[in-house]
């Protein structure tokens, strides 16, 4: 885990996140509370639990951003799901453990990485071999003299003394025999020959492959062929890992040859060999305590699964997907396909607009477990301005970079970066505030003509000023129905 202090932390999510001061703050101190609880004394490490948050704040405002850009800055594996889709009605959802078991795929992940990189020096030399040994059984200046062929001297006829070199040419005869024996020295010489050959011609292939000058020449290799597995299952839930998991070990492994080029020979042998290198179950185990100590799980539109003062229909489903939920943040053991994994040190981070229903609305054991409460702010047309200019790989950034393929110079003014901004804050208070996703709306449409036509123009350098926003937005943003559509 990185050693980074909550000023760090907050500093970097600066970069990618503009204001929501409070909730960047939140949650570095949790992240940084979870290193602390690594180093402190083992006897006490299990009674330190963490104290999970809860975002509330309209959407687009930087809740999930938030989350995503945390979990990136700590190497933590991390992984966001809806609250809602454990709640279709009719529909037996998804079961609410799964989440824990995509968190250690995601575990899994970031393991199997770090190893690939530990070992990706000795996996390149081993394909290097292999391709030299595949190139060598069809190279024909490896081919022996004309006339005879290298075998095993198992396939041969003829009545061969003991010592006999380990191949021989084949079509040898009694005569042949009796010709060695009167010159064994001399032809005992032969095969050592043909060795030191054969070693020139390795080490003239070896440096081939390295420098890139035989990606095209064909190889035939040997791939596995997974079969279908089991079949879709379309209208149950729960989860399937155990079953599909049983159903691996049963059906037997398939591998069939396949003709290729060298280029795409290398990666799949690469693979290959990476997969023998690495300790499958030091990676599970690894994986598994991983997910445990440092796992983040973000749970979004958490607002939606509050029932109304009713409960029958679809907020009796709402109220059990919170009992289900309520084990899971608590700490509990759950079954995976690499093992049993406990969640009591699992960090929670949940969130949700709240607009018809308040925190308090959440049964009272549920909302024990997120001890920190985060209000985030709703955007001003100033954040925008700093939204659309201040960010690493802002939105402007990204238009700019994608109309450089094309040749074309987007430069994007100061004016027309307020105008912008300004168009999207008027938007989101007249129609459904969508909070910062409503710039990518507005700057889709705003370039929408010239992404169109851009690989016919030779337009050089393009300016967003105030005039070219104006002229292309005025009369879709003044229309309130047309923009309700539209933007």
């Amino acid at each position: 885990m990185h050693e980074m202090t909550p000023r760090q932390i907050v500093t970097e999510l600066d970069k990618y996140i503009v204001g929501q001061t409070n909730a960047k703050r939140s949650v570095a101190i949790a992240v940084r509370n979870r290193w602390r609880r690594q180093n402190v004394d083992p006897a006490m490490q299990p009674e330190i639990a963490p104290k999970n948050i809860l975002m509330i704040g309209p959407t687009g405002v930087g809740k999930t951003e938030i989350a995503r850009r945390l979990a990136h800055l700590t190497g933590a594996p991390f992984i966001k799901v809806e609250a809602t889709k454990y709640t279709e009605v009719g529909y037996y959802g998804r079961d609410v453990e799964s989440m824990i078991r995509e968190l250690v795929e995601n575990a899994i992940g970031l393991v199997r990485e770090k190893e690939r990189e530990k070992i990706k020096e000795e996996a390149e030399e081993r394909t290097i071999e292999k391709l030299v040994d595949m190139l060598l059984g069809t190279d024909s200046e490896n081919e022996p003299p004309q006339g005879f062929s290298i075998t095993n001297p198992a396939n041969q006829t003829g009545d061969f003394p003991p010592g006999f070199p380990p191949f021989v040419f084949s079509g040898m005869t009694q005569t042949d025999s009796a010709t060695w024996q009167a010159n064994q020295p001399e032809i005992q010489a032969a095969p050592d020959d043909t060795a030191a050959r054969r070693e020139r011609n390795r080490e003239k292939i070896r440096k081939m492959l390295i420098d890139g000058k035989m990606e095209d020449r064909k190889v035939e290799i040997s791939v596995e062929s997974k079969g279908n597995g089991m079949p879709m299952m379309m209208g149950i839930g729960g989860d399937l890992d155990n079953i599909q998991e049983m159903i691996e070990k049963i059906m037997p492994k398939r591998s069939q040859y396949r003709e290729m080029s060298v280029r795409e020979a290398r990666t799949v042998i690469f693979e290959q060999e990476c997969e023998k290198l690495i300790n499958k179950e030091k990676v599970d185990a690894e994986a598994v305590e991983l997910a445990e100590n440092l796992g983040i799980i973000f749970i979004d539109e958490i607002d939606k699964v509050v029932a109304s003062e009713k409960s029958s229909g679809a907020d009796v489903s709402r109220q059990g997907v919170q009992r289900d939920l309520l084990p899971i943040v608590e700490g509990t053991t759950v079954q995976t396909r690499y093992g049993y994994v406990k969640t009591d040190h699992i960090l929670f981070i949940a969130a949700g607009a709240f607009h018809k229903s308040r925190p308090s609305d959440l049964m009272p054991e549920l909302q024990g477990r997120f001890p920190i409460r985060v209000e985030l702010n709703d955007l001003t047309q100033e954040d925008f301005v700093r939204i659309l200019t201040e960010p690493k790989g802002s939105l402007t950034a990204q238009y700019a970079a994608l109309m450089a393929t094309e040749e074309v110079d987007l430069e994007f003014e100061k004016g027309g970066v307020e105008k912008l901004a300004e168009y999207a804050f008027s938007v989101n208070q007249t129609s459904q505030n969508i909070g910062a996703r409503r710039l990518a709306t507005i700057l889709e449409r705003l370039l929408d003509e010239l992404s169109f036509d851009a690989p016919d123009l030779d337009a050089g350098k393009v300016v967003i000023d105030t005039a070219y926003v104006v002229k292309r937005l005025e009369d879709v943003t003044k229309d309130e129905d047309l923009s309700m559509f539209i933007l």
